[in-house]
């Protein structure tokens, strides 16, 4: 029913930002609890950042807290990820994720260099 299109990641330095969008198809964005993942090369994906309907609940991971910060636009079907202070260890495709009813983006690649 809705459709994710992550955009916005790049090639950074460590200690840089960016800012990821997922954009998503469809009225019913609104009605949606929306999250973010990444997955390194070898690794499992991860949980990143969640974020309510409405907005007004918020959950990161501990490996982002401090530096990340997940928020939403419903008047524009969109959800973000502003990545502060990146490291290394950020390096990874991210993932956003329409968590009921379970349907994911096809990703954005985000590497930090050192």
């Amino acid at each position: 029913q809705v459709q994710l299109v992550e955009s916005g990641g790049g090639l950074v330095q460590a200690g840089g930002s960016l800012r990821l969008s997922c954009a998503a198809s469809g009225r019913t964005f609104g009605s949606y609890d929306m999250a973010w993942y990444r997955q390194a090369p070898g690794k499992e994906r991860e949980f990143v950042a969640s974020i309510t309907w409405s907005g007004g609940s918020t959950y990161l991971a501990d490996s982002v807290k401090g530096r990340f910060t997940i928020s939403r636009d419903n008047a524009r079907n969109t959800v973000y990820l502003q990545m502060n202070s990146l490291k290394s260890e950020d390096t990874a495709i991210y993932y956003c994720k329409a968590i009921n009813p379970g349907i994911w983006g096809q990703g954005t690649q985000v590497t930090v260099s050192s």
